[in-house]
């Protein structure tokens, strides 16, 4: 069995939160929720130029194999979001700043996979891999450090 957990930055710190619980906060704010070690979703508002849901990991279309298990994604438009989010909670105002983060937080970000092509990777040695690319909470932590965010403790082991 696999890491769970759900966050939610409420623009100063980390709560601990249901991933289906409504959420009536003043933005910004930021909720990850991690789901068997394998994706995690990024609910976040305001949404910018994004849909305000990005993925690490992979989507749920991809891993349960069905396109109704999420809208489709768009990383680039979502790393935008994110970027104006980061921009938004830590005043940053430069586009040259903003863009430079975007394309950091972009390589963090999921896209749809055929289910056709995962498996392509099978033949892989895990050793080979390292722990961000096995363990979505490690590349969540990292994702978070990129946002200059503080690590929830469950997510610092």
């Amino acid at each position: 069995m696999g890491f769970f957990g759900t966050y939610l930055y409420d623009g100063s710190r980390w709560l601990e939160h249901e991933a289906d619980q409504h959420l009536d906060l003043a933005e910004p704010w930021l909720m990850v929720s991690i789901h068997d070690s394998d994706i995690t979703t990024v609910v976040y508002r305001p949404a910018g130029p994004g849909s305000g849901v990005a993925y690490l990991g992979v989507t749920p279309r991809t891993y349960f194999e069905d396109s109704e298990a999420s809208a489709p994604t768009d990383p680039a438009l979502e790393a935008a979001g994110l970027a104006n989010w980061w921009g938004q909670v830590h005043g940053v105002t430069s586009d040259a700043e903003r863009k430079a983060k975007e394309r950091q937080l972009e390589a963090y970000l999921a896209e749809d996979i055929d289910p056709g092509e995962i498996n392509a990777d099978e033949d892989e040695d895990v050793d080979d891999l390292d722990d961000a690319e096995i363990f979505v909470e490690v590349k969540t932590g990292a994702f978070l450090g990129t946002l200059d965010l503080p690590i929830p403790d469950d997510l610092s082991r």
